[in-house]
């Protein structure tokens, strides 16, 4: 049973740390995983009150001088208590923050201290050099250990080629795949535990609340954290603790705009790729070429977590400048971003989960960079590669080639997890020969059995072709896009694998409906080789019997109009028309045709006069008979006589 919270607040008003210490383990044991409070249950206001009071008497414990078992039970205490976001108002307070950020080793700089930067800068500015040129080297970091973050995240940004960003789906309570607790804790001293929790409990202030992230911003906290970061990356293997502030600066980077372009004026971009190199031992064999070892071990969970949260904030810098024209510069920097992000790319994690999720943000990076610096993926020797196609290294396409069919296979969360890889895919067979025509070969190869619907395959196209019809437009635009591209725009090339009625999305988005533009109208059509007949044996011996609209051939159906005569068949097209148009007016259906330049419009006006036509006529056929009917019987024989 946990001690009740009044008991523990009298006894830090006393300051006997030994029965603080004592309740505050069986606080924290009663707690320890709970991550949402069931307020229904609790009588709301007292026990709001209570946690308010208990985070007040904790943090002003903590300013004193405390043995460390005591300071420590006193920050995991807080670190329970910052996961509830109605008991944050006395953590959110300039001096709970100044506190907090002191006891997690962040010195926070004032105005005056900017000048010490100098010799920090100067090592940015040398490793600068480096990279236009000189050998680079990386040392290997020790990584933190930590059984889990309160708060945690499975997708920071959904991205998409038009620059777009999406929410965030942050999912408190989720564990971290590191280690226990009670294993770090024997192989690192209580003062970098305690810097430890203090980070975790900062991590959950600044994710849980608007105005601490507001404080945060105006006491410089970036600013501090960054220093701290800095230091750790020029001065070699970083110091334990070092993940909570690489969790915390993706953070504040994510959830505070104006705090990106503060990292990206710091060189956030070139400070991050250096700590990704140190993180990862890489060496370089010239400017864009990392040595690679084929009988590396799996990269540990520990390491994985430190780079995927580098991953995560460099997205938060480098994706504001989506398809900007980079300067010379720029463009050095990240191509070596992107040699380091393809190493990502191929590395072999302990965890296949891990894997994924590192896999995941380096694809997120690569969509977000300027594809003129793309070439680094395939500019890498043939020597040792697993997979080659016409003399080039498809080591790195094939791996993304792998990931979109998991996600593909996965089926959740199609537009924040699968539609960076496609759009990546897309844009790269664009700009390079040689991966479009690796996709092609292996997304559509040449087509043999065409007995089944283009959808209802299993393979890679029928994956990608069912996409084409997906409820999210912005999934269906990417799959359509990537199979367009890779039949190289050529529209009955697209119907060809695809279906004029899966097709019929994205040309008619293009204007492509009448099918009179091929691969050498389009935009990018001197990207693209001229057209080759690639048609099989087997495609051509039933390519007449192949049904365009659903892709495969069908089974003979009778005419439903055979035995009808040419008026009988004139009347039922009529009433098909006149049915269609009383749809039409209810607004339950608008009829659309193709126009001359490929594109859909109503095609209201051309029924209307013809079922104007058709009621005038039918009018008239009833008001003869209607004079008909009363003229005398002998009369009327008369009359048709």
């Amino acid at each position: 049973m946990a001690p009740d919270m009044e008991k523990i607040i009298q006894s830090i008003s006393l300051g006997d740390q030994d029965t603080v210490q004592l309740l505050l383990d069986s606080y924290n044991t009663q707690y320890a995983e709970c991550f949402f409070f069931n307020t229904e249950v609790q009588e709301r206001k007292k026990q709001q009150r209570l946690k308010e009071d208990l985070a007040a008497a904790l943090l002003c414990f903590v300013g004193g001088q405390l043995q460390p078992a005591v300071l420590r039970a006193c920050l995991h205490t807080l670190r329970i208590l910052s996961r509830d976001r109605r008991a944050l108002g006395p953590m959110v307070t300039d001096s709970a923050l100044l506190t907090l950020t002191h006891l997690g080793g962040i010195n926070l700089l004032q105005p005056s201290q900017d000048q010490d930067k100098t010799k920090i800068q100067d090592q940015c500015d040398r490793t600068q050099t480096q990279i236009h040129g000189k050998e680079a080297s990386g040392s290997n970091g020790a990584a933190d250990s930590d059984q889990r973050c309160a708060v945690s995240f499975s997708e920071c940004h959904s991205f998409n080629r038009r620059g777009n960003v999406g929410h965030f789906v942050l999912a408190p309570g989720k564990k971290d795949t590191r280690e226990d607790d009670s294993e770090e804790e024997g192989k690192v001293d209580d003062g970098e535990v305690c810097k430890k929790e203090a980070m975790k409990v900062l991590c959950n202030i600044i994710y849980n609340s608007p105005q601490a992230r507001e404080r945060a911003s105006a006491l410089r906290l970036l600013q501090g954290l960054w220093e701290s970061l800095k230091q750790g990356i020029w001065s070699g293997p970083p110091p334990t603790g070092q993940f909570y502030k690489l969790r915390l600066l993706f953070l504040l980077t994510a959830l505070r705009p104006e705090l990106r372009l503060q990292l990206q004026q710091e060189r956030g971009v070139l400070v991050l790729t250096s700590a990704l190199e140190q993180c990862l031992v890489l060496r370089w064999a010239d400017e864009n070429q990392l040595i690679t070892y084929s009988t590396s071990p799996p990269v540990s969970k520990e390491v994985s977590q430190d780079v995927i949260e580098i991953l995560k904030t460099i997205f938060n810098v480098a994706h504001r400048f989506y398809r900007q024209e980079p300067d010379e510069e720029e463009a050095t920097l990240y191509r070596r971003l992107a040699a380091v992000l393809r190493h990502c790319l191929l590395l072999s994690c302990d965890g296949a989960d891990t894997m994924e999720e590192l896999q995941g943000h380096t694809v997120n990076i690569l969509s977000a960079l300027p594809l003129t610096c793309l070439d680094v993926l395939l500019a890498v020797p043939v020597g040792q590669a697993s997979h080659k196609y016409e003399g080039v290294n498809m080591d790195c396409v094939h791996a993304l080639l792998l990931f979109m069919d998991r996600r593909l296979n996965r089926g959740q969360k199609l537009k924040e997890k699968l539609t960076p890889v496609l759009s990546l895919l897309t844009e790269s067979s664009r700009f390079h020969r040689e991966t479009r025509h690796y996709l092609r070969q292996k997304i559509l190869p040449p087509l043999k059995d065409v007995a089944v619907r283009p959808e209802q395959d299993s393979t890679l196209r029928g994956q990608l072709v069912r996409l084409m019809t997906h409820v999210d437009t912005d999934v269906k635009d990417c799959a359509a896009e990537l199979l367009f591209v890779l039949c190289k725009e050529n529209v009955s090339r697209f119907v060809k694998y695809t279906g004029y009625g899966n097709a019929a999305g994205l040309l008619a988005a293009r204007g492509l409906l009448n099918g009179r533009r091929n691969s050498g109208d389009g935009q990018f059509a001197s990207r693209y080789s001229s057209d080759s007949d690639s048609d099989t044996e087997e495609y051509r011996q039933i390519r007449s019997k192949i049904n365009l609209v659903t892709g495969r051939v069908e089974a003979e159906q009778p005419d439903p109009m055979e035995g009808m005569t040419e008026e009988e068949k004139e009347e039922e097209a009529c009433r098909l028309i006149c049915m269609i148009n009383r749809l039409s007016q209810d607004q339950i259906i608008q009829p659309m045709g193709v126009t001359r330049d490929g594109r859909l419009a109503p095609l209201w006006g051309h029924m209307r006069s013809c079922t104007e036509e058709k009621e005038e006529e039918e009018e008239e056929n009833e008001e003869e008979e209607q004079g008909l009917s009363s003229i005398p019987q002998g009369l009327k024989d008369k009359t048709m006589k």
